[in-house]
């Protein structure tokens, strides 16, 4: 048979753009028709995916859906020759100290909780728990102008965004606990601590 012929691969499917949007990042409950699309399709979704080496992971109590590169020793035989799509990002000092800190935050709104649906801080309050990790005569317009890069650097993730037009709110996104394995976060956290009391020491 023509391949070139044969018009059933390319045909338009009612998950075809779900799909390209999960190549381009997450799918989140509040988007709708997308969303309903997702759950409907999930089968065909997961071949789809699976057939280039992906995994289709969706949480939904916390209403998002991503995908995830599978690994080597899960992968049907052959698949292991596939190039990887995903690549990790090697994150920076400061967003990583930032990745923390809103995982923190979001970890302390769950456990309060509140009936809001959304986890919601402040610049300003993030800015008080960043400085703390900095020796005391830090330069703080510095401070702050390298807390901006490293929140536009998670912005970029889609770990955070700004929640209002005119405000310095942001929204932590709930898909920062599905990239983030809280026990590897945490093994994280402690050596920025331990970094942070030596500073002090010195």
């Amino acid at each position: 048979m023509d391949i070139a012929s044969d018009t059933s691969a390319q045909e338009y499917r009612e998950w075809s753009e779900v799909a390209v949007r999960l190549f381009q990042g997450v799918v989140y409950l509040e988007d709708g028709r997308s969303w309903d699309v997702l759950l409907r399709n999930v089968t065909p979704l997961e071949d789809y995916f699976g057939k280039v080496g992906l995994q289709l992971v969706i949480d939904e109590g916390e209403g998002f859906a991503f995908l995830r590169q599978q690994q080597a020793e899960d992968l049907p035989e052959g698949h292991e020759r596939l190039p990887k799509l995903f690549r990790r990002t090697r994150l920076s000092y400061d967003a990583t100290l930032l990745t923390i800190l809103l995982r923190e935050e979001l970890r302390r709104f769950e456990e309060e909780e509140v009936h809001d649906q959304r986890c919601v801080t402040s610049g300003d309050e993030l800015f008080e728990q960043w400085k703390a990790f900095f020796p005391r005569d830090q330069d703080e317009v510095k401070l702050r102008k390298a807390l901006n890069t490293a929140i536009r650097t998670l912005e970029g993730l889609k770990f955070v965004r700004r929640f209002g037009k005119e405000t310095d709110d942001w929204e932590i996104r709930r898909i920062l606990k599905a990239r983030l394995i809280a026990a590897d976060l945490e093994a994280v956290r402690d050596q920025f601590v331990d970094a942070f009391k030596r500073r002090r020491a010195d």
